[in-house]
C-alpha cells in the first residue's frame, strides 16, 4: 500500500477518473504495464490499492521519464535542489530559457517539476527546437516542492517501477495472461483545430493511432487484459470496433477559453478473449512457466 501522488500536473491526467477504471480493471495482475505513463495518476492508485506485484511504464517523453527516474533514485537530492529556488517570474522564466541538455539529472527533474507546477495549466509543449513555450501561469502560491510525497513517490517507485522511455509497442513485448496493459495515449482529437499531441517533439499522429489499435487487438488475441482510454470520436469508435466500450465524463482545462471547458466524453475500451479479465481470482508472485 502507498500514499504516494502523482508529483506532476499532466494534460489528460486521469486523476478524476481513478476509481472508475480501477472498477473496470482486473482486481490484481501480476505486471502492470503503462506505455504512455504521464503523470502516474493511474500508477500510483493501483499502487495505493495494491493492485499489482510489478509495474512497467514507459513514455515517449524523455525528460518526463528523467523526472520519474531521479524522483525514483534521488528523492532527497532532488528536494534539496528544488527547495532552493523561490516562487517568481524571474526562475521561472531563467528555467524556460534552457534547455534539458543545459543540467545534470537532478537539477534537469527539479527545472521540469519547477516549469510543470508553475506554467498555464500544468501543461507540457515544446516547440520543434525542443523547448519548453508554456507560458507563466499567474499562480499565487503553488506547491513546488512536497517532501513528504516526493519520498512517498520514490519509495513506490523503487519498489515495483521499471522505466523506459521506448516506442509504446515495445515496451508491452512481455505482457502475458497475468497482466495489464493500459493505454493512455494522445487522443484523437475532438476537431481539426483540437490537436494537443505534441507533448513529444515527434508528435503522435492518425498513424500511430491505427498501430496503437492493432497491438490492442494482438494483446487481446494472446490473453492479456488490456485497456485504453481515449476520445469519444468516429474514429476510435471504427479503430476499436468489436470491443466493449464504456462512455465516461472528464473535466478538462485545456481549451483557453473558460467557457469551453468542462466535461467532455471520453471512451473506455476493455479487450476481451476468454478469462481475459481475471476478476477475483489470486494471481501468484511469479508468472506461471509454459
Amino acid at each position: 500500500m502507498s500514499d504516494a501522488r502523482p508529483f506532476l500536473k499532466w494534460a489528460g491526467g486521469k486523476k478524476q477518473l481513478s476509481e472508475r477504471l480501477l472498477k473496470i480493471f482486473p482486481k490484481g495482475v501480476h505486471t502492470f504495464y503503462e506505455p504512455f505513463v504521464g503523470g502516474g495518476a493511474i500508477f500510483f492508485a493501483m499502487a495505493a490499492a495494491g493492485r499489482f506485484h510489478r509495474a512497467v511504464l514507459n513514455d515517449f517523453n524523455r525528460e518526463l521519464m528523467d523526472t520519474f527516474r531521479v524522483m525514483r533514485d534521488f528523492p532527497d537530492e532532488l528536494i534539496e535542489q528544488l527547495s532552493q529556488y523561490p516562487f517568481n517570474r524571474k526562475v521561472f522564466d531563467e528555467f524556460r530559457s534552457k534547455m534539458p541538455g543545459d543540467y545534470g539529472p537532478v537539477r534537469r527533474a527539479a527545472r521540469m517539476i519547477y516549469l510543470n507546477r508553475t506554467c498555464f495549466n500544468g501543461l507540457y509543449r515544446v516547440n520543434k527546437s525542443g523547448r519548453f513555450n508554456v507560458p507563466w501561469g499567474k499562480y499565487k502560491n503553488p506547491k513546488i516542492c512536497d517532501p513528504d510525497n516526493f519520498r512517498a513517490c520514490g519509495q513506490v517507485l523503487n519498489r515495483y517501477a521499471a522505466l523506459y522511455s521506448q516506442d509504446f509497442a515495445t515496451v508491452c513485448n512481455d505482457a502475458g495472461p497475468f497482466d495489464l496493459v493500459y493505454f493512455d495515449p494522445p487522443y484523437i482529437p475532438l476537431s481539426a483545430t483540437a490537436n494537443f499531441s505534441s507533448y513529444t517533439t515527434d508528435g503522435f499522429d492518425i498513424d500511430d493511432q491505427h498501430r496503437l489499435a492493432c497491438l490492442f487487438r494482438e494483446l487481446a488475441e494472446k490473453g492479456v487484459a488490456v485497456v485504453a482510454s481515449n476520445s469519444d470520436t468516429e474514429i476510435t469508435r471504427q479503430l476499436y470496433d468489436g470491443f466493449e466500450m464504456h462512455q465516461v465524463f472528464a473535466k478538462r482545462n485545456i481549451n483557453s477559453k473558460g467557457n469551453k471547458r468542462g466535461p467532455v466524453a471520453e471512451l473506455v475500451i476493455v479487450g476481451r478473449k476468454g478469462r481475459l479479465i481475471p476478476g477475483d481470482e489470486p494471481i501468484p508472485d511469479t508468472k506461471p512457466s509454459g
